[in-house]
């Protein structure tokens, strides 16, 4: 990287919470957020968040007619806004993503086409992936670039990483990044179990996320949204510094291609090192969805970048769930809590020695088709 880019603020919405305070007070516990409905395991908002989300919802006429994955976005932007201190109307970019975007709005609107053989008018404009990025946009007034896109599950940090561009370009010197997903509705479930990935049973961890002796697959859909405001240079008020980034795309075999040694992993890591010796990470926050094929490969691949050194691993996965095109950027606000508060946050039923020191943290995210994102974090 040409220059180190600050996080100057992180904010989320998701079932830890709503504040920075709820999300520590959640990951310092061994509770999941895991909870059955309709018959199927999910990672709901609490009932504080979603009446957050209603009283946003109502705050507005316009706001009424949009789908929760964009709610979920407006509200975790005003907050990252707020803390970093951008006035609204300044000259930041955005560029936030979605895996599925309006999938509440989309099967009603679709289930109404079929009964009625017609669409009804806002059908289109309220679900299209842009929807987002262009609320938030109108929400904080910017006048900067604004940019949606979908990488799957690694779409947060895909984010992040053209956030970073655009920045080291100097096109722009602050850019708001993150993810939404609200994929709790009953076809996108649906098509995660036509997968053979998800979750069946629900004990005491359903998800169990980094096991690599788990003999089930068990993916969990969890809700959220999360934004960083980034800022060029190194900036007093920085959470936390990015002075690392790496990407890669695998060789599709098929439509959800991995290989077995994660190979787009592999070279993502590598790349988001440079010059860096692997030995000074001390925490990597994994990707690992759940499944068997999705972990195994992702820690084969952290097997052959640190060897026999590998760094403190840990997850959120099997607290909150997988929140697809959110879940990176989720990360990203689990490893600069841990910098920030010089803890380590364990996964309970994974044996880990905790790190000596905390200055250096990889988060890894991957999406359908082996498109590996990893960003390197500093103190």
């Amino acid at each position: 990287m040409l220059k180190p880019i600050s996080i100057t603020a992180i904010s989320s919405i998701s079932p830890l919470g709503k504040t920075q305070e709820e999300v520590w007070a959640n990951y310092k516990n061994d509770e999941h957020c895991i909870s059955e409905n309709n018959g199927h395991l999910v990672s709901e908002l609490s009932k504080n968040s979603k009446t957050a989300i209603s009283k946003l919802k109502n705050s507005d006429l316009k706001y009424k007619s949009l789908d929760n994955s964009v709610l979920f976005g407006i509200y975790s932007a005003r907050q990252a806004a707020e803390k970093a201190g951008w006035k609204l109307r300044d000259n930041f970019g955005i560029n936030i993503g979605s895996s599925r975007g309006a999938t509440q709005l989309f099967e009603t609107f679709h289930e109404d086409f079929l009964n009625r053989n017609k669409a009804k008018t806002l059908s289109s404009p309220t679900t299209t992936l842009g929807n987002i990025s262009s609320w938030i946009a109108h929400d904080l007034q910017t006048k900067g670039p604004d940019i949606s896109h979908s990488i799957t599950c690694s779409t947060a940090l895909h984010a992040m990483l053209n956030g970073v561009a655009w920045l080291q370009s100097g096109l722009c010197d602050k850019f708001l990044v993150g993810g939404s997903e609200a994929p709790l509705t009953p076809f996108t479930i649906a098509q995660m179990q036509a997968l053979k990935i998800y979750a069946k049973q629900h004990n005491d961890f359903p998800c169990r996320a980094l096991d690599i002796n788990k003999k089930q697959n068990t993916m969990i859909l969890g809700e959220g949204a999360a934004m960083s405001c980034l800022e060029s240079g190194n900036k007093p008020n920085a959470l936390a510094k990015i002075i690392g980034i790496g990407y890669a795309t695998e060789v599709l075999e098929h439509n959800v291609s991995l290989s077995t040694n994660g190979d787009c992993f592999v070279k993502s890591m590598s790349m988001a090192l440079g010059d860096l010796n692997p030995d000074d990470i001390d925490i990597i926050v994994t990707h690992t969805p759940g499944t068997i094929k999705g972990d195994s490969s992702e820690i084969n691949a952290i097997k052959t970048i640190f060897s026999d050194k590998t760094p403190a691993l840990t997850t959120n996965k099997w607290k909150i769930g997988h929140t697809l095109g959110a879940s990176g950027m989720l990360s990203v606000e689990m490893a600069v809590l841990m910098l920030q508060k010089q803890e380590f946050i364990s996964t309970p039923f994974i044996e880990t020695t905790p790190p000596k020191k905390i200055e250096h943290i990889i988060i890894n995210a991957v999406g359908f088709g082996g498109n590996a994102v990893s960003i390197l974090l500093s103190k």
